[in-house]
């Protein structure tokens, strides 16, 4: 029997995801600023609010700090809140509330409180947004204990990890990118999950393992096309879930092609290339040929000139230099 598929945008996939599980669970509830009467920043709550009203689609004020704690709260007493951040830059208002609260009440309670919450929405960088709009969280939030970090690069991904994400029972941080949310990609129509905590092989090589997620995974397929014209077999992996980190499909890559470029959105100082690259050292070190690699955003602040920004950013000719130095 033929699996019935569609072809929709990321955002779509998103609101498929949270419509099925609001549907399947009368304890979720969206909450965000403009996830209803705007239909979301990003039209991701596309027509929620008129299908589920205004009990379960909740506007808020321009108050991150107010609402991450009310549905923190809501999350310990049995709810299952999805919290939109119009951008992820803006979670550093509800700081107190994500590391004090959410991702310590269930250590601090002696068990007693769950706290089962996604926290979703735009991470990164966009399109001339300037440095205030641009940061890449999840080296932040990664060095604290308790969170789930979820980065999806594709609509397929994006749906089944959302599914996963609101039915797990830990704080979730689920980072999208504004600039992929029209991304069009063939999916099922029936009910699917993405397990949480497990990479995928997007491309198969033999000679050089990139890793990377979010966005990024996109300009590494375009550069392993690249190479390929070249005569170089580039494995591309995507994380998918940042946290826990799938180590095992990132080993069994490297002790194929015996080299390794790691591609971040973020900071190359203290960021998940970092970690990546010390695990890949600590249980692969004896299958390298050859040093490490890291792509990463420039050491500054994010530039508001297009020239300056498509420069600070990883980017398909970086990546490229990068694999022919781990070959040399």
């Amino acid at each position: 029997m033929n699996e019935k598929k569609q072809v929709i945008e990321l955002r779509e996939a998103l609101r498929q995801a949270l419509d099925e599980e609001m549907e399947r669970d009368s304890a979720v509830f969206i909450m965000g600023e403009e996830v209803g009467e705007y239909n979301g920043a990003y039209k991701v709550t596309k027509g929620m609010l008129d299908k589920w009203g205004p009990k379960r689609i909740i506007d808020t004020p321009i108050s991150e700090l107010g609402f991450s704690g009310l549905c923190i709260g809501a999350a310990m007493t049995g709810l299952r809140p999805v919290v939109e951040f119009m951008s992820f830059n803006f979670s550093f208002v509800a700081a107190d509330q994500l590391i004090s609260n959410a991702i310590k009440m269930y250590y601090m309670s002696g068990n007693r409180f769950k706290v089962p919450i996604v926290f979703r929405g735009p991470n990164g960088a966009a399109a001339q947004v300037s440095s205030q709009h641009s940061h890449c969280v999840e080296a932040i939030y990664g060095n604290l204990p308790g969170w789930i970090i979820l980065a999806p690069s594709n609509a397929y991904d994006a749906k089944g990890l959302m599914k996963s994400a609101i039915r797990s029972n830990n704080p979730v941080l689920f980072l999208e990118s504004e600039l992929s949310y029209g991304d069009k990609m063939e999916i099922p129509v029936e009910e699917y999950l993405v397990p949480i905590g497990k990479a995928k092989v997007i491309v198969e090589g033999k000679d050089v393992t990139l890793i990377s997620h979010s966005r990024m995974v996109n300009v590494c397929k375009t550069a392993a096309e690249e190479l390929l014209k070249k005569g170089v077999r580039a494995e591309v992996i995507d994380l998918r879930t940042i946290k826990p980190l799938d180590i095992a499909t990132l080993a069994a890559s490297i002790k194929k092609t015996n080299r390794a470029v790691i591609v971040e959105e973020g900071h190359i100082f203290a960021g998940i290339a970092s970690e990546i690259g010390f695990q890949i050292m600590e249980y692969c070190f004896d299958f390298l040929d050859a040093p490490l690699e890291r792509v990463c955003q420039l050491e500054t602040p994010m530039p508001y000139s297009k020239v300056l920004e498509k420069a600070t950013l990883p980017n398909v000719e970086r990546i490229i230099a990068a694999v022919y130095k781990t070959l040399k």
